[in-house]
Order: structure tokens, then C-alpha cells, then sequence
């Protein structure tokens, strides 16, 4: 015969009903202790006589809810999580479950399935991971109740990592107040690490530019700052690293070369448009962005090995059309509801200028131009103009990668000196098409080669970049 096992409340009921039959007690007194009325002890007398103690097991007990899950379904998102969708947060994983595996289920039902497998969420708090790690320590018999509190503590505490710990600070008011930018280098597609630059408007938490490329580089942060002057205009200020990227000295003074001169290049770039630059080594300064690349981290290498997102050129395409405009619906708040202090955008025109790369050159004694391994010749409307070698110039490399340089309070185009003619004179007929004019933008003050020498020396002096 099976043993009858029955709950606090059930037994309390059995032995009161037991005691009232077997002694022919008071049925008042009895409802009085169950808080029922004097018909359901009665009730409850029929059932001890015909059923005993049975009788007062609740008739659902180990019986399916009727809006209960299939079974099939936890074992499919167990399945799925450890295959497909492995190292996701759970809120993301129960986002994609709807959106790409048609299963809608609640948030509760993944947590405590997952969670029973051994399974916690990467983004976990630090309390949920102590008592999962206590409670996989007592199951592991590592620990027991017979230890004192301050050893199982001292067994199962950690120290506290620094990328864990992140001071709360206060918000700035207005969209375009304060953006902070930081590039992210990691294996985000396949094996190869490469870099995500970033930028984030602090009061907002709208992403505002994001681009990939192969490294850290002032390219990468001239697209995000592309992106910035197109979509929004001139931000008030601009929080972003400190490092060796951003502010390239080589020890050796022969090798230094402002090309590689990022933070100043930047901060350049920067004080034409009247944008503060403030550079910290610190992590918490900029905390905002240092979060934001951890959920990046954490979403969108996952998305891109979903989608078989194997380059860079994807990549950018995914993460601009589809990734960036998701993440700023779900977790930033709406721009247009901020006061912005954004300024104007620029013309294209102004901004093609503007994100230029300024390089000091000398004039050689063939009148010529280095330049990445190239050769060079300045002209004005077509006609090559000369110079005496040893003159200083200064090449300015376009957004667009047009080639200008200024000598001499003028703006010259520059066109690459081939090692080879490009047809015979004596052996093939060629019909030459007279090249139209080319545009070249009016001499501006920040391209003197004395006010970029200037920036640079006050930038490494006295570490103010724009």
C-alpha cells in the first residue's frame, strides 16, 4: 500500500478531524481551528470515514496544469541556447526565441529552466553568481551547514573585479552636451580581432556613430565623427581615451610623424569646429561607453556569427542598418524629447576639408612630393607649378582621400607622378580629353603649415588638443 504523505495544512486538518471522530469531540471547537464552518467539518468527517487519511490529499496534487508548457518546449530552448544562441544574456536570447524561433515564452520560464541546467546569464548580477556558485559549492560538498557563516563566505566571495565595478555618476541635461567615444578591440567576427569605435551621447544614451576597422585608428574615428556631423551636427564636447592610439610619441624624434599624430590630427579637426576635446586614461570617467561595449560584446558578436557575418564591409552594413537602430530603441531614451545643443551640420564640402589628415612635407629637388610611398607634383588649373626643393609644404589628405597641399599661403592640387608614362607619344595614337577644372577650396587658416606645427607642439606640451 502507498504511503500517504501530506502537506503542513493538510496534516493539520487529518489530525484535528482524526482526534474529533476517535473522541466524539466539539465540531465547533473544530471549526474554530481550521477557520472553516460547522458543514465543511462535516464535510471533512464523511471524507476521514471513507478514504482516511487519502482523503486529504488535495485533488490536484501531481497533477499537469491545464496551461502548463509541453515539456518538448524547455528541452528545445535548453537545446537551442547550448547550440545555437550560446554565451547570450537571456533577455536577448528570449528576444530572438520570439523573433526567429517563433517560441513566446516568459522571461520566468528561460531563467528557471536554464538556471536548473547549471546555466547562468553572462550579464548575471554579482549576488545571483555568489549563490550560484554556494549553491553548486554544497552540491559539490565543498561546503556544508556545519561550516560557519564567515568560512563558507570567505569560500565562495571573490574578489571584485575592476570591469565590475563601475561608480554611478550623474547625467549631463542636454543631447550633444557630452559624447564619449572608445574603439573595441575584439574578435567580434571569426578569429581575427578587429575595432569598434564607438560613440555614445551621454544625456540620452543614444548611439550616435558607430564604424569597424582593423585597428584603433584615426580613420575609424573620423567615420564615427562622420556619422556625428551628418545625422545630429556639432556636438559641445567630446570624452574619449587617452592612449597611445590618440596620442602617438615615438621615443625616438627622427621617427615621430604627425600622419600617426592621431589625438592631434583629431583634436585639430576638432578646434576648426569648435568642439571641446577632453582625453582621460581612466575607465570610470567615461563609464557610460565602457558599459555599452560590454553589451555590444555580449549582442552583437552573437548576431553577426547568426547572420554569417564573416568581414568588415557586412559588418558595417549590419551594425549601422539594422544592429544600432534596435539597440537605440530598446535601451535609449528618445533624443527628441532632450533640449539639443547640437550645432548645424556643416556643408559636405566643409566636413570633407574638416576630416583631413595635415602631414609636413618638403619639397624635393625633382619638385617633388612623398606621400605613402608615392610621388607627387603640385599643379593649378592643370599646369605644374615648381618650387625650390627644401620648401616646406603641407599635404592634406581629404575624407574623401583627395590629395591637396599648401605652399606658400596657396592651395595646390597634387596629382601622382607615375613611374612610366601612361601612353607612348611615338608609338600610339591617343585621343587626350581635356580635363575639366577641379575644384580646389579657398586657403583657410588651419591649414597653415605654422598653425598645425603650433597645435602640435602646444598638444604634447601642454596636453591641449583642440
Amino acid at each position: 500500500m502507498r504511503k500517504v504523505e501530506l502537506r503542513m495544512n493538510e496534516k493539520e486538518k487529518y489530525e484535528i478531524i482524526k482526534e474529533l471522530v476517535d473522541h466524539n469531540g466539539n465540531k465547533n471547537r473544530a471549526s474554530k481551528k481550521l477557520s472553516i464552518s460547522r458543514r465543511q467539518v462535516d464535510r471533512l468527517i464523511i471524507k476521514y470515514k471513507e478514504k482516511g487519511k487519502s482523503g486529504f490529499v488535495h485533488g490536484n496534487r501531481e497533477q499537469i496544469p491545464s496551461k502548463a508548457l509541453d515539456k518538448s518546449i524547455s528541452e528545445d530552448i535548453i537545446l537551442l541556447y547550448t547550440t545555437k544562441y550560446q554565451d547570450w544574456n537571456f533577455r536577448h536570447f528570449k528576444e530572438f526565441l520570439i523573433e526567429k524561433e517563433n517560441i513566446d515564452v516568459s522571461y520566468d520560464f528561460i531563467y528557471k529552466h536554464l538556471t536548473k541546467q547549471g546555466i547562468l546569464s553572462p550579464k548575471a548580477r554579482k549576488k545571483t553568481k555568489k549563490e550560484f556558485a554556494k549553491k553548486r559549492l554544497y552540491e559539490e560538498k565543498k561546503i556544508n551547514s556545519s561550516m560557519s557563516s564567515e568560512t563558507i563566505t570567505s569560500i565562495v566571495n571573490h574578489e571584485t573585479a575592476l570591469e565590475d565595478s563601475h561608480p554611478r555618476g550623474e547625467k549631463p541635461k542636454f543631447f550633444g552636451e557630452i559624447i564619449e567615444q572608445d574603439g573595441s578591440i575584439h574578435p567580434w567576427f571569426g578569429n581575427i580581432k578587429s575595432c569598434l569605435h564607438l560613440a555614445i551621447d551621454k544625456a540620452t544614451s543614444t548611439i550616435v556613430g558607430a564604424y569597424f576597422d582593423k585597428e584603433e585608428t584615426l580613420n575609424g574615428y573620423y567615420r564615427v565623427f562622420h556619422q556625428i556631423l551628418i545625422n545630429y551636427g556639432i556636438p559641445y564636447k567630446f570624452i574619449t581615451d587617452n592612449r597611445t592610439v590618440f596620442n602617438y610619441m615615438s621615443l625616438n624624434p627622427d621617427k615621430r610623424t604627425s600622419e600617426k599624430d592621431v589625438l592631434t590630427q583629431y583634436g585639430y579637426a576638432c578646434k576648426q569646429l569648435g568642439i571641446e576635446l577632453k582625453t582621460t586614461s581612466v575607465s570610470q570617467a567615461k563609464g557610460l561607453i565602457e558599459r555599452t561595449n560590454g553589451t555590444f560584446q555580449g549582442r552583437l558578436i552573437n548576431e553577426l556569427k547568426l547572420n554569417g557575418i564573416a568581414n568588415i564591409d557586412d559588418a558595417n552594413k549590419y551594425l549601422n542598418d539594422i544592429f544600432v537602430p534596435s539597440f537605440n530603441k530598446n535601451f535609449a531614451m528618445d533624443y527628441k524629447k532632450f533640449h539639443s545643443v547640437f550645432e548645424s551640420s556643416p556643408s559636405e564640402t566643409e566636413i570633407n576639408y574638416t576630416l583631413a589628415v595635415l602631414t609636413p612635407r618638403k619639397i624635393d629637388n625633382g619638385n617633388s612630393i612623398k606621400f605613402k610611398n608615392k610621388y607627387y607634383q603640385p599643379y593649378l588649373d592643370n599646369k605644374l607649378k615648381c618650387f625650390m626643393p627644401k620648401t616646406e609644404v603641407l599635404v592634406i589628405e581629404a575624407f574623401d582621400k583627395e590629395l591637396l597641399v599648401t605652399i606658400d599661403e596657396n592651395v595646390f592640387e597634387l596629382k601622382e607622378l607615375s613611374r612610366n608614362e601612361k601612353f607612348s607619344k611615338e608609338f600610339e595614337v591617343v585621343t587626350v580629353i581635356k580635363e575639366r577644372k577641379k575644384y580646389i577650396p579657398p586657403m583657410a587658416h588651419p591649414w597653415k603649415a605654422a598653425s598645425f606645427k603650433k597645435q602640435i607642439e602646444k598638444a604634447h606640451t601642454n596636453h591641449v588638443y583642440a
